[in-house]
């Protein structure tokens, strides 16, 4: 089987991960309990989740011209993740990410972009072979939106599938939401975006609807514990949970996504992608960290079994 195409455009960041008993209030000091250093960024977890999974994956990032760019991009090589596209930023610092994790396995994070403001249409521009050359596009918000704009414009001229991860969520113009194929927010990003309360099933359901009208085929909307759901002109369906023992939440939904990806691009009808990638998004929070805790194929494929496996 040929290994599926992926191409990430996207943000590089430095995860600073702290477990804490409890999240701190506004002027507490707290004393932690563990430290973790990783390599993030939604760009980069996207491409490593679906380097995991066997997929062939190219990255186009900015990183700081200091040693967490240097790491980062041999963290990419380490991962098999091509990374001829990840170009130095010679004024900024590599991105960082300061996250909180309590013990409900619940975060709180703060990113700071650095290098990856300088991320630009031009960079995209330079990548575009690795673009049409692929089976499906991922992109996120963590860059400047004309970057993303740009990638996604050169992935629909030659009708690549793209995944619009709108997250941070923010105004978006309606242009970019036309070029996704799949717009796939979490449910606090889903209520930013439209306005909608997504406190339930039906509060997703209309939030996806608002989002379908801006242009997408695909919405899904993923709900942390309690699955997703997936909506598109005429259906609505909902992905089940997948119990696990939650450790550490961070980077879930990169998973699910790049998962996603993967899965879209070896043909998979979306409903089925999307039960597939939400047993690689549950798999990566039963270990502290991010990149380091995301399932290859032959994990999931012993959680799963061999009638379920992707």
């Amino acid at each position: 089987m040929v290994a599926p195409r992926i191409c990430v455009v996207g943000s590089c960041m430095i995860d600073l991960i702290s477990t804490v008993p409890r999240l701190p209030v506004v002027g507490e000091t707290l004393v932690g309990r563990s430290f973790h250093l990783g390599y993030g960024g939604k760009g980069a977890n996207q491409a490593v989740a679906a380097a995991r999974l066997g997929a062939a994956v190219s990255m186009v990032a900015r990183v700081g011209r200091d040693a967490f760019g240097e790491g980062t991009i041999r963290n990419f090589e380490a991962y098999g993740v091509d990374a001829s596209h990840v170009g130095y930023d010679d004024r900024r610092f590599s991105g960082a990410a300061s996250i909180l994790v309590d013990e409900h396995a619940d975060n709180a994070i703060v990113i700071v972009p650095g290098a990856n403001d300088g991320l630009s249409a031009d960079d995209v521009r330079a990548a575009r072979d690795v673009i049409l050359g692929s089976d499906v596009l991922c992109c996120q918000l963590e860059v400047p939106v004309e970057t993303t704009l740009e990638a996604l414009r050169i992935a629909r001229s030659g009708a690549v599938r793209t995944i619009l991860n709108p997250a941070p969520a923010a105004p978006l113009p309606d242009e970019l939401l036309r070029l996704a194929d799949f717009c796939v927010p979490n449910e606090v990003e889903a209520r930013m975006l439209t306005g909608q309360p997504v406190e339930d099933l039906a509060g997703a359901r209309a939030a996806a609807r608002v989002l379908l009208d801006r242009g997408p085929s695909t919405v899904i909307v993923t709900l942390g514990a309690r699955g997703a759901l997936l909506v598109e002109r005429d259906s609505a369906e909902h992905v089940p949970p997948v119990e696990v023992a939650a450790v550490d939440p961070t980077g879930a939904g990169d998973a699910f996504i790049g998962a996603l990806a993967v899965f879209v691009a070896e043909g998979r009808p979306a409903f089925q992608a999307a039960v597939a990638a939400a047993a690689v998004a549950a798999l990566s929070v039963v270990h502290v960290g991010t990149q380091v805790s995301f399932p290859t194929r032959r994990d999931v494929e012993a959680f799963l079994g061999p009638r379920d496996a992707p």
